[in-house]
């Protein structure tokens, strides 16, 4: 128990190019996090979020505080 454990290590993303953002699907309400680049608007997916675990465990990964904006 714990020998295997995931260690979660700090990722980055550079600020001033991108911005962390929720897609959220109308449809189906599946809800995907990842970096809009500023400069294209092109989205990078990293995580589909399925609970609020998911949501925090993104925030913790690149050390996001404060609003996540959401984009339909």
């Amino acid at each position: 128990m714990g020998l295997f454990k995931k260690k979660t290590e700090k990722k980055s993303y550079d600020p001033d190019r991108q911005k962390p953002v929720i897609h959220c699907s109308i449809c189906n309400g599946e809800k995907v996090a990842g970096f809009k680049d500023l400069g294209t608007g092109h989205f990078d997916d990293v995580m589909l979020i399925r609970s609020d675990s998911d949501l925090q465990q993104f925030r913790d990964e690149y050390g996001i505080s404060g609003d996540i904006e959401k984009e339909y």
